[in-house]
């Protein structure tokens, strides 16, 4: 079982960070035990790119990206059953998908659409570039929050399946279903606010938009590949 790190004075509140980029300061705070270490910070793209950012600059790491996408409901593209890894790897949510009575065929495929746009991302924001060499290295996951916290569940087996030497994630808010999901794949959870349901990412940010692939970018090119 991981252990769990969080600011006790923001459980269960909201709106509680400025905007991403605020969020990711106050997690280098947390985070500050791995300052100009070899760990490699690696962001969730879209959201956990400028949390992933400032964590990467304030802390002297290096930083990459990984690729792991949420499958979407077949009505509702806000909510999804499950996630895929940046080797087409698929983790569900077993409970859901039987009590929504998803078909094998409806599961099917969302999974392949959702396959498409990792390949799509990779392409995008990766260029080509070859996935570093997690083998015994300390990884610090980061995104911009966690809900269901599936997307990030798949990106923890993605590193384990790459032989990461400790897995540390990094999050601004979370579910507390997600993070009792987490916790026991991982060494340490650093998430600053705790809420129960009803949950929503945005709701502990007072500036939220969805970010653009130029945004993206714009980050990624501050840093080396990793």
């Amino acid at each position: 079982m991981g252990r769990l790190i969080e600011n006790l004075r923001l459980r269960g509140r909201s709106h509680v960070f400025r905007n991403r980029a605020d969020a990711g300061r106050k997690l280098a705070e947390s985070l500050a035990a791995y300052a100009s270490s070899d760990a490699l910070v690696l962001a969730i793209p879209a959201g956990g790119v400028p949390v992933a950012h400032e964590i990467a600059i304030r802390l002297a790491l290096a930083m990459d990206i990984i690729i792991v996408r949420k499958v979407q409901f077949p009505d509702n593209t806000e909510a999804g059953f499950g996630a895929v890894g940046p080797d087409g790897e698929v983790i569900f949510n077993d409970t859901l998908v039987k009590s929504l009575r998803l078909s094998p065929e409806a599961v099917h495929r969302q999974v392949e659409k959702t396959k498409k746009v990792v390949e799509a991302r990779n392409i995008t924001f990766r260029k080509g570039r070859p996935f570093p060499d997690l083998a015994e290295k300390t990884v610090i996951i980061a995104d911009d929050g966690l809900a269901s916290g599936y997307t990030m569940a798949e990106a923890v087996r993605f590193a384990v399946r790459k032989k990461a030497g400790k897995i540390v994630v990094a999050v601004p808010t979370a579910s507390e279903s997600s993070v009792l999901l987490l916790l026991p794949s991982v060494d340490e959870l650093h998430c600053l606010n705790v809420r129960g349901y009803p949950f929503a990412v945005a709701e502990a940010y007072l500036q939220w938009h969805d970010l653009s692939d130029e945004e993206v970018i714009s980050i990624l090119n501050m840093h080396p590949a990793g």
